[in-house]
């Protein structure tokens, strides 16, 4: 959470009341007795552009444990991957090409295959996963590196330092968001991953320049208003999730020690975002030069 509309709100998910030209992606929100920075991160970037922007250094080493949505520091692949093959799986005699109509089966075939994806090996997955996988193949297939996204980056930092991580929700609730679309709304999600795969290079870069530079309109015009168009999506992965880490956050901000919370840049913009809803609970927040 470039992506397509639908993937770039998993990717980024980001920034909120930035100025035009704002030096970086991290906040710093006073508690009584420590500070808590919040960031809006990429979870992916390019494998030659990988370098953090400013802020980040700071946050973390005035904290003393990461906080990210996944703790990704202690999560298994092995049990992550199994989660996928029991819940993205489809019923036993449905077929994806029953469930998407010969039309669609073309299209999303197409697509799968000129990213080295034969449809054979994505036509047992339900259409959110498919559309998660396609994406995923597409960032791949750009230059963008899974080892080389924000949390990566900060986790292998915490493995080096002996600094404690935690996440905000379970691997379960984060993609469960997903499984738990109507029937409707996942065609809709593969409908805009497959129409929207062939990003341009210069789009993904504007995306990266505004990010780094905390750049809130142009991630707004090029982001948010798209996911905003299709609540059903925009609710369950970005609005009811600000819902449930809140409470988390804040008591972060009762602790005595300092903590860094990293989550997809989607999750502070605007209203409804982490740093809104902060704000209207008395909060503060400045952010970082």
């Amino acid at each position: 959470m470039g992506r397509t509309a639908s993937r770039r709100l998993l990717a980024l998910c980001l920034l909120g009341s930035l100025s035009a030209h704002a030096a970086s992606p991290v906040w710093a929100i006073r508690g009584a007795h420590n500070t808590v920075y919040l960031a809006g991160s990429v979870h992916l970037l390019p494998a030659e552009d990988a370098v953090l922007p400013q802020g980040f250094d700071r946050a973390y080493a005035d904290s003393s444990k990461l906080v990210m949505e996944l703790d990704l520091g202690k999560l298994d692949p092995l049990e992550a991957a199994g989660w996928m093959i029991e819940h993205a799986a489809l019923p036993a005699g449905t077929t994806l090409r029953g469930i998407l109509g010969e039309q669609r089966y073309s299209r999303v075939s197409a697509a799968a295959a000129e990213l080295g994806a034969p449809i054979e090996l994505l036509d047992g997955q339900a259409p959110w996963a498919v559309g998660v996988e396609l994406a995923d193949l597409e960032f791949l297939h750009q230059g963008f590196d899974p080892e080389q996204g924000v949390e990566q980056q900060l986790v292998r930092r915490t493995h080096a330092d002996g600094k404690p991580t935690a996440g905000l929700e379970t691997l379960g609730e984060e993609l469960g968001s997903l499984e738990a679309l109507a029937s409707e709304d996942q065609m809709r999600f593969l409908d805009q991953t497959v129409s929207e795969l062939k990003r341009s290079q210069q789009e993904l870069e504007e995306v990266l320049h505004a990010w780094r530079g905390g750049d809130a309109a142009t991630l707004s015009r090029l982001l948010a208003h798209e996911f905003r168009s299709f609540p059903a999506l925009y609710r369950p992965l970005v609005t009811m999730r600000n819902q449930r880490w809140l409470p988390q956050v804040e008591q972060l901000l009762r602790e005595d020690r300092n903590a860094f919370v990293v989550v997809g840049a989607l999750h502070l913009v605007g209203d409804g975002g982490l740093l809104e809803l902060l704000r209207k609970d008395g909060f503060t927040a400045q952010q970082l030069n």
